[in-house]
């Protein structure tokens, strides 16, 4: 019921602002552009709970280079006790052989309080292909190989499921292999779909992550925007599950 609503809020202000403006330039060359995002939830009645996330995006285009910056921040309360508690970063430069085929160089971190997983950071090298690059649809793939580490922990909760202590457990390191999709579609000029999947696989662990959006703009610098993301941990530690799920309405600025 409350993805429906969500849902609808959003695209009730599709066909108001459908045709307002055209699809967005690429980004200029030597500049930093990019997008920040804020969304809170505050849930009162049978049970409280508040929610708080905050995203940025950046790139920078420098002749053959791009370079490109994401930031991720979740905190949550339940019940007067924190429940979420999650910080990612990911670099990204890109150096592009053709307009089509690039290679590339990623560092990613990760800090997360309730995944079993006190921190993951990767470092990986691969190449990548544009296979579709129109005004409407834009779609990517890469893959590639690297290093990552990781600090699982066991999670000590009480008979309520609130964390009261924590194992951290010893420093895990290992080769990995790393794919990844990136695919954007505009359905009007001012509504898009994009959703970013990326794989990091090792010996001891796989790590999946989707982030899904649906964005509205309502003006040339502000819009809304719809998120869904999915991260599947393949083997994490004793009696956590597998898999998490973050659903966000946030507030977008571009800039």
């Amino acid at each position: 019921m409350r993805w429906r609503l969500l849902a609808l809020t959003v695209m009730a202000f599709g066909p108001v602002v459908a045709w307002c403006d055209g699809t967005p330039p690429p980004p200029p060359m030597g500049v930093w552009s990019g997008k920040g995002q804020l969304g809170v939830q505050n849930s009162q009645g049978n049970t409280q709970a508040e929610t708080a996330n905050a995203a940025l995006d950046m790139a920078l285009l420098a002749g053959l280079w791009k370079h490109a910056l994401r930031v991720d921040a979740l905190y949550g309360k339940s019940a007067g006790a924190v429940s979420a508690e999650r910080y990612e970063g990911l670099w990204q430069s890109n150096y592009n052989f053709t307009p089509m085929l690039y290679a590339f160089g990623a560092l990613r971190y990760e800090h997360d309080l309730f995944s079993g997983f006190l921190y993951q950071g990767s470092a990986t090298a691969g190449i990548g292909y544009q296979i579709v690059n129109t005004a409407r649809t834009k779609l990517s793939v890469q893959a590639g190989a690297g290093d990552r580490t990781e600090r699982p922990e066991l999670l000590l909760k009480d008979a309520a499921g609130v964390v009261r202590g924590r194992v951290v457990l010893p420093r895990e390191n290992g080769a990995i292999g790393t794919a990844g999709v990136d695919f954007t579609q505009f359905l009007t000029a001012t509504t898009s779909l994009t959703n970013t999947a990326l794989v990091e696989a090792g010996a001891g662990n796989t790590l999946f992550t989707d982030k899904f959006a649906l964005t509205v703009k309502m003006t040339t610098k502000l819009a809304l925007s719809l998120g869904y993301t999915l991260q599947d941990n393949t083997n994490p530690p004793a009696g956590l599950k597998k898999i998490d799920s973050t659903e966000t309405l946030n507030l977008v600025y571009a800039f």
